[in-house]
Protein backbone atom coordinates (compact mmCIF):
# COMPACT_ATOMS: atom_id res chain seq x y z
CA UNK A 1 0.00 0.00 0.00
CA UNK A 2 1.18 3.48 -0.75
CA UNK A 3 0.53 6.70 1.16
CA UNK A 4 -2.37 7.78 -1.07
CA UNK A 5 -4.16 4.50 -0.42
CA UNK A 6 -3.67 4.76 3.34
CA UNK A 7 -4.53 8.45 3.63
CA UNK A 8 -7.54 8.02 1.36
CA UNK A 9 -8.87 5.13 3.40
CA UNK A 10 -8.42 7.07 6.63
CA UNK A 11 -10.21 10.10 5.20
CA UNK A 12 -13.06 7.89 3.97
CA UNK A 13 -13.44 6.31 7.41
CA UNK A 14 -13.25 9.71 9.09
CA UNK A 15 -15.93 11.00 6.75
CA UNK A 16 -18.21 8.10 7.64
CA UNK A 17 -17.75 8.85 11.32
CA UNK A 18 -18.38 12.56 10.73
CA UNK A 19 -21.54 11.79 8.73
CA UNK A 20 -22.90 9.52 11.46
CA UNK A 21 -22.05 12.06 14.16
CA UNK A 22 -23.94 14.66 12.15
CA UNK A 23 -26.95 12.35 12.02
CA UNK A 24 -26.82 11.81 15.78
CA UNK A 25 -26.79 15.52 16.58
CA UNK A 26 -29.08 16.50 13.72
CA UNK A 27 -26.49 18.57 11.86
CA UNK A 28 -26.97 18.44 8.10
CA UNK A 29 -23.77 20.50 7.72
CA UNK A 30 -21.69 17.80 9.42
CA UNK A 31 -23.39 15.09 7.39
CA UNK A 32 -22.53 16.91 4.15
CA UNK A 33 -18.95 17.50 5.28
CA UNK A 34 -18.69 13.80 6.13
CA UNK A 35 -19.96 12.79 2.71
CA UNK A 36 -17.51 15.23 1.08
CA UNK A 37 -14.63 13.70 3.03
CA UNK A 38 -15.74 10.22 1.98
CA UNK A 39 -15.71 11.21 -1.70
CA UNK A 40 -12.30 12.87 -1.36
CA UNK A 41 -10.94 9.87 0.50
CA UNK A 42 -12.22 7.37 -2.04
CA UNK A 43 -10.79 9.49 -4.85
CA UNK A 44 -7.39 9.62 -3.18
CA UNK A 45 -7.53 5.89 -2.54
CA UNK A 46 -8.31 5.23 -6.23
CA UNK A 47 -5.34 7.42 -7.18
CA UNK A 48 -3.18 5.28 -4.93
CA UNK A 49 -4.58 2.13 -6.54
CA UNK A 50 -3.66 3.48 -9.98
CA UNK A 51 -0.15 4.34 -8.76
CA UNK A 52 0.27 0.79 -7.45
CA UNK A 53 -0.86 -0.72 -10.75
CA UNK A 54 1.52 1.54 -12.66
CA UNK A 55 4.36 0.66 -10.31
CA UNK A 56 3.62 -3.07 -10.62
CA UNK A 57 3.43 -2.81 -14.41
CA UNK A 58 6.86 -1.17 -14.65
CA UNK A 59 8.66 -3.81 -12.59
Amino acid sequence: MNSNQVEGKLQDIGGKIQEEAGKLVGSEEQQVKGLKNQVEGKTQEKLGDAQEKLHDATK
